[in-house]
This record gives C-alpha cells, sequence and structure tokens, in this order.
C-alpha cells in the first residue's frame, strides 16, 4: 500500500503544478488582452483625431482655393489684372505647336 500512496502523492504533486501553470497561463493571457485593448483603444482615439484633421484640412484646402480668394490675391499681393479684351489672343490647338 505504501507503493501506491507514493505514486498517487507524485501524480498529485503533477497536476497541482500543471494547474499552477495554467492558472499563471491564464493570468498571462488576460493581462496580455487587457494590454492590446488599451492599445486598441489609443489607436481607435488617435484615428478619431487623424479623421477630425483630414476635415479641417479639407475645408481649409477649399477655403484656399476658392476662386475669390484666389483674385483677391493675384490684384492685391501680385498686382494682376485682367487683360483687356483687345489685348486677349485665342490660339487653335492646330496654332499650338508641342514642346
Amino acid at each position: 500500500m505504501d507503493r501506491g500512496g507514493g505514486v498517487r502523492l507524485r501524480l498529485n504533486l503533477i497536476l497541482a503544478l500543471l494547474l499552477i501553470a495554467c492558472a499563471l497561463a491564464v493570468v498571462a493571457a488576460r493581462h496580455q488582452a487587457r494590454k492590446l485593448y488599451v492599445e486598441l483603444q489609443a489607436a481607435q482615439r488617435e484615428a478619431r483625431e487623424l479623421d477630425i484633421e483630414w476635415g479641417r484640412l479639407l475645408l481649409e484646402q477649399s477655403t484656399w482655393a476658392m476662386h475669390s480668394r484666389i483674385e483677391l490675391v493675384a490684384r492685391h499681393h501680385l498686382h494682376m489684372a485682367a487683360p483687356e479684351p483687345a489685348r486677349i489672343v485665342l490660339l487653335s490647338p492646330a496654332q499650338v505647336t508641342p514642346p
């Protein structure tokens, strides 16, 4: 009977060690999952902020590219003016030579 008790004790110790190892693996996996979830939330927050900035930049671009804005800059800052109708020359595609 002594021999059967020793085998059982050894088996119980092995099973206890396996249980502890599995428990530690579960804890490590949960920690990793939480860490990755925090990183996911940070990446999603950054994506939302970049999306908002993209919208602002598109609005700014459309403002800077407005015809009235370009004409204002051309007239006041570059001192440009539309030519007189007599100075305008229209060319047909046949008159233009490729470079």
